[in-house]
C-alpha cells in the first residue's frame, strides 16, 4: 500500500479538500493508498515511509520524496496535469 501525505500551510482546510479529491482519484485508478494530512511544518516528523507528498503550500525543503503541488485541487487550474503527476508517481 502506498502512503500519501497531503500538507497545507496553516490550518487543515485546503489539505482536507485536496485529500478527499486525491482519495477519489486513487480509488478510480485502483491504487491502494493511505492518504493522511498534516501542516507543512510537520512534514519532517511525518515523512518516514511516505511515497508522495502533495502540498497546497510552497515547500522548498527536499524530503527525499516526490512532491506534487496540489493547489489545482483547490483552484481547478491545471487539475488534469496534477492528477497525471500523482498517478505517475504512485503507479
Amino acid at each position: 500500500m502506498k502512503k500519501v501525505l497531503v500538507a497545507c500551510g496553516g490550518a487543515v482546510a485546503t489539505s482536507t479538500v485536496a485529500a478527499n479529491k486525491i482519495k477519489a482519484l486513487l480509488k478510480e485508478n485502483n491504487i491502494e493508498a493511505d492518504v493522511s494530512q498534516c501542516r507543512v511544518s510537520e512534514l519532517g516528523s511525518k515523512v518516514n515511509g511516505t511515497d508522495l507528498i502533495v502540498t497546497t503550500a510552497k515547500v522548498d525543503k527536499d524530503y527525499g520524496v516526490p512532491v506534487v503541488h496540489g493547489l489545482a485541487f483547490i483552484s481547478g487550474v491545471g487539475l488534469d496535469k496534477t492528477k497525471k503527476e500523482i498517478l505517475e508517481v504512485l503507479q
